[in-house]
């Protein structure tokens, strides 16, 4: 419980005391209508004390209209017509009811805190001196860091010497430790589970994957989904209209048809008024909301907004990328044709020309080449995204890329009649071969776009920068309803903008890249969702959501979130407003008095809050 509710709980205990006490009193004795003023507007203050704050609050934000105007005014008015046991009990219930609310959202904050509370407290930095304890934020790129066993891994690193486990539970929802061994990335927030380790620091902790991952958690509590937003909105309005209709109820009837009967029709404005207030509604959404992210952080999914759970509640467009996305990203080369010269040649020189490349396709050369790769012989080195790497090896200048850049240099090629990328390489202006790599296509792939085409009657479309011929291979192979290959990234914004522009306000277009390459169309989709390295910048700052340890299958598990969360939303709204009818309808006949009216809208209040509190507990 924070401090805040805390002290709020205590001022509304002191009042409930003297509530109970006036009561008791005023039954048992007589008493001056002067003593039960003074009595029960005491305890009225106590009582509602967080309720006149936070509408005090509401004023210096000029918003008249809120959840706690119908309260104020109701309670107030009971006072002024001598109904002051009723006043000081509608006040009880509803700030009960507030304080339920405010336990429940602290609750499902607690909840995302604690499953993403993955900040390092301290670092052990090797120096010549020995082993000394520093923050984490001290620690600079280069520095050598040892982390013992149970100890949290303060920042993104390269292990250098020794082997353990880590537990990346917190980071991906993954139980099963991984191995880290001489050579890998271990990254921050996970724990060190069996042995000591001494490892490279590769990102200061401003960069590091924990604080990546604690700023996106932050900016997600504060953002509002697009019914939280409704909701506000049509609060402000429903307010103003119901204040209108309560103050007809207790001004028409004693002017016409039931002439001078100010007392009786005044009480049923009030009673009116305490049921129309739309606090349960306003209350249990963000609530709602927050639980739905809170679910999601459990399953290693970041969410960075609960209008990003609406909208994926809403989609039907599921745009993809292929290369690491839908295919493993882990490229093998599978043929060698060479012209004028042996095979191995011409992988020595398209390894040594991509030598100071870190792409994919970089490194299956480097692995099917297996030789000693000399970087002295290679300078001038030009990588162009989209189109491949030109450089000078041995004294003469070579292009190894796809078909734009062989077509940008004036080179003659022979297209291959296969499936899988292919890497021409040309000395000059002369073609000397080509090579063919492949990338296999994702398990989970499968059963991802088989579930978004079958159970949510999605439009599956594949935008790639590979060949017309590995793309519709990949295509195919998934049972995608469109694929475009060959595309830039600008061309690939290009593309999704044409989705974008065919659908209607009520339709959704997710992208599902690797945060790498795709930030651009990350970014403009609806709904950005980043599948794949941890560490990528890209994948935090431009997706909206992230799929931390990069099973495509959380993609499904994401939507089933959104879209629970969502029903949850709607249930809790509707519930509220057939109830408010049934309610009011018998408060204006006269079936209802003050406290029943207040009772069903408490009863509504606690029911949709913890209804809405559930989205936290679920299990996809």
């Amino acid at each position: 419980m924070t401090a805040q509710l805390k002290r709020t709980s205590m001022i509304y205990g002191i009042g409930a005391v003297i509530y109970i006490c006036g009561v008791i009193l005023t039954q048992q004795m007589t008493v001056t209508d002067w003593v039960k003023f003074f009595l029960f507007f005491t305890a009225y203050l106590f009582i509602g004390f967080d309720t006149f704050r936070k509408q005090s609050d509401k004023l210096m934000q000029k918003r008249v209209f809120t959840e706690y105007t119908f309260i104020i005014l109701a309670t107030v008015g009971a006072f002024g017509i001598g109904r002051y046991i009723e006043g000081v009990l509608v006040m009880l219930l509803f700030e009960l009811g507030v304080i339920f609310e405010t336990f429940a959202s602290d609750s499902a904050k607690r909840s995302i805190a604690e499953m993403t509370n993955i900040r390092p407290a301290y670092a052990t930095l090797k120096t010549a001196d020995g082993e000394v304890q520093v923050d984490p934020g001290e620690l600079m790129l280069s520095h050598i860091i040892v982390i013992k066993p149970g100890e949290r891994i303060p920042v993104d690193a390269l292990v250098l010497h020794g082997a353990t486990t880590i537990d990346t539970k917190a980071l991906t929802g993954e139980a099963a430790p991984q191995w880290a061994r001489p050579g890998d990335r271990i990254y921050s927030g996970c724990i060190n589970l069996s042995g000591v380790i001494e490892a490279r620091v590769v990102k200061v902790y401003e960069d590091s994957t924990v604080s990546k991952i604690m700023n996106m958690v932050d900016e997600a509590q504060n953002r509002k989904a697009e019914s939280e937003t409704f909701v506000s909105r049509f609060s402000r309005v429903y307010t103003a209209a119901m204040l209108l209709l309560s103050a007809f109820i207790m001004v028409y009837p004693p002017l016409s048809f039931s002439y001078g009967n100010w007392n009786t029709w005044i009480y049923r404005g009030l009673i009116f008024m305490v049921v129309a207030s739309p606090g349960a509604i306003v209350m249990s959404v963000p609530i709602a909301f927050l639980g739905g992210i809170a679910c999601a952080a459990k399953h290693g999914i970041l969410v960075k907004g609960g209008n990003y759970l609406e909208d994926l509640a809403k989609s039907d467009i599921f745009v993809f990328d292929k290369t690491g996305t839908l295919t493993q990203g882990v490229f093998e080369v599978k043929r060698v044709k060479a012209v004028g010269m042996l095979e191995r040649d011409l992988l020595k020189i398209a390894a040594h020309v991509e030598c100071y490349s870190n792409h994919p396709i970089a490194q299956s050369l480097f692995e099917a080449y297996t030789g000693a790769i000399n970087k002295d012989k290679v300078y001038r080195v030009r990588e162009t995204p989209g189109y491949g790497v030109s450089a000078t090896y041995e004294g003469q200048r070579v292009h190894v890329g796809n078909w734009r850049l062989m077509e940008k240099e004036k080179v003659e090629i022979e297209e291959p009649d296969t499936s899988g990328s292919v890497v021409y390489v040309a000395i000059g202006n002369t073609y000397v071969g080509h090579i063919v790599i492949s990338d296999e296509i994702r398990e989970d792939a499968y059963d991802t776009l088989d579930y978004l085409k079958n159970r949510c009657n999605g439009v599956l479309v594949m935008l790639t920068g590979d060949s017309e011929d590995a793309g519709r291979e990949t295509a195919e192979e998934l049972d995608m309803d469109y694929a475009y290959s060959d595309l830039m990234p600008l061309e690939k914004v290009e593309q999704l903008e044409e989705f974008l522009f065919v659908q209607d306000s009520s339709e959704k277009l997710v992208f599902v890249g690797d945060g790498i390459n795709d930030a651009p169309v990350l970014a403009r989709a609806d709904v950005g969702v980043a599948v794949g390295e941890l560490a990528s910048a890209a994948a935090v700052e431009a997706a909206d959501v992230v799929l931390i340890n990069g099973e495509l299958t959380k993609l499904k598990d994401v939507i089933r979130i959104a879209k629970e969360t969502v029903k949850v939303v709607n249930q809790n709204i509707m519930f509220a407003m057939g109830i408010k009818a049934m309610v009011l309808l018998m408060a204006g006949i006269g079936y209802f008095g003050m406290w029943e009216a207040i009772l069903a809208e408490v009863g509504v209040m606690i029911a949709s809050i913890m209804n809405a509190a559930w989205t936290a507990k679920y299990t996809v």
